[in-house]
């Protein structure tokens, strides 16, 4: 049975066989005797990714009454969907994404919940849907790792190139001199341009072990 707990670069959560380099969760949204999810998309603004090994624990996916394992391609795609690194699993990532965090936004570095607070303003809008933010200036001009949308597409900047998403990796590269808009948090595409550089799928020459 494929559950419904793959996430796009949009947020939405997709039911592939595939499940991609992390994992992370947005609270409780299953419904563990059907393993389906419930109506709501998010119970916390917590929305974490995570490393899909962490102290050897093993979990019953949507199994239990416990948080909602979701998965992502890989990192870049979790940042673009609202994701930030987990403090637990991944603490070191943690650690340089909130520095590169208050050095891109010039802000003092931030706590957990700080940073919960803006994502949640920068990816939710009425009815559910994620924001897409307007783009100014090319594509190609953004930092490693952010991602833009062109129709129901999305699209990875990476390399100085563009790579079209799909849920079992990249396609391309393609041509792509201008986007409908972007799909990263402007937070964490400051961040990026700071210096953060997430976790990339290796269908586009990325970084393919996970941190």
């Amino acid at each position: 049975m494929t559950l419904q707990n793959r996430v796009t670069p949009f947020g939405e959560i997709i039911a592939v066989p595939a499940r991609g380099m992390f994992t992370g969760n947005r609270g409780i949204i299953h419904d563990p005797g059907t393993k389906t999810l419930l109506k709501r998309r998010w119970t916390s603004k917590a929305w974490i990714v995570c490393s899909l090994e962490y102290k050897n624990v093993r979990r019953d996916v949507m199994g239990t009454r416990s948080w909602t394992e979701l998965f992502f391609l890989d990192e870049a795609t979790a940042l673009a969907a609202g994701h930030r690194p987990c403090f637990a699993c991944r603490r070191e990532a943690a650690e340089r994404f909130r520095r590169a965090w208050a050095e891109g936004n010039e802000a003092p570095v931030p706590s957990a919940p700080e940073m919960d607070s803006v994502l949640h303003s920068q990816r939710a809008q009425s009815g559910g849907a994620k924001q897409v933010h307007e783009l100014r200036g090319a594509p190609l001009a953004l930092p490693e790792g952010a991602m833009v949308c062109v129709g129901s597409d999305s699209y990875l900047i990476a390399g100085g190139r563009a790579w079209r998403w799909t849920p079992s990796g990249y396609e391309g590269p393609v041509e792509l001199e201008r986007a409908d808009g972007l799909l990263t948090p402007p937070s964490i595409v400051a961040a990026c341009a700071a210096g953060y550089q997430p976790v990339i799928h290796a269908s586009c020459g990325g970084v393919s072990s996970a941190r």
